[in-house]
């Protein structure tokens, strides 16, 4: 079975930063596409950033572009997002994803997903 497991989300102050880590098992993590998304109380599920398998490229929503850095590790599975100069805004359980395909911004091409886990910035 696939398993997606986030951790590193918490409670940190307006400036502070977070990395947040999510372990992939059970696919064939190397060929996958992995994203980030987020979804804070009462809104739809974000875009935030993604990270494609065959070269490496980026991909950030405008709101955390300058921010927020995704990485990856393939030989330990492991996708990563360092998130700097949080905002309140940035409050909201944030999502790893694993995508087959292409078009990594839209939320329906991820196959997979973990349960989340919650960032909270304060002002």
């Amino acid at each position: 079975q696939v398993r997606l497991v986030e951790s590193g989300g918490g409670l940190v102050q307006a400036g502070g930063s977070l990395r947040l880590s999510c372990a992939a098992s059970g696919l064939p993590f190397s060929t996958y596409g992995m994203g980030w998304f987020r979804q804070a109380p009462g809104k739809e599920r974000e875009f935030a950033a993604a990270i494609n398998w065959s070269v490496g490229g980026t991909y950030y929503a405008d709101s955390v572009k300058g921010r927020f850095t995704i990485s990856r590790d393939n030989a330990k599975k492991m996708v990563y997002l360092q998130m700097n100069r949080l905002k309140p805004e940035d409050t909201a359980v944030y999502y790893c994803a694993a995508s087959p395909a292409g078009n990594y911004m839209m939320a329906g091409n991820y196959n997979y997903w973990g349960q989340g886990t919650q960032v909270t910035v304060s002002s």
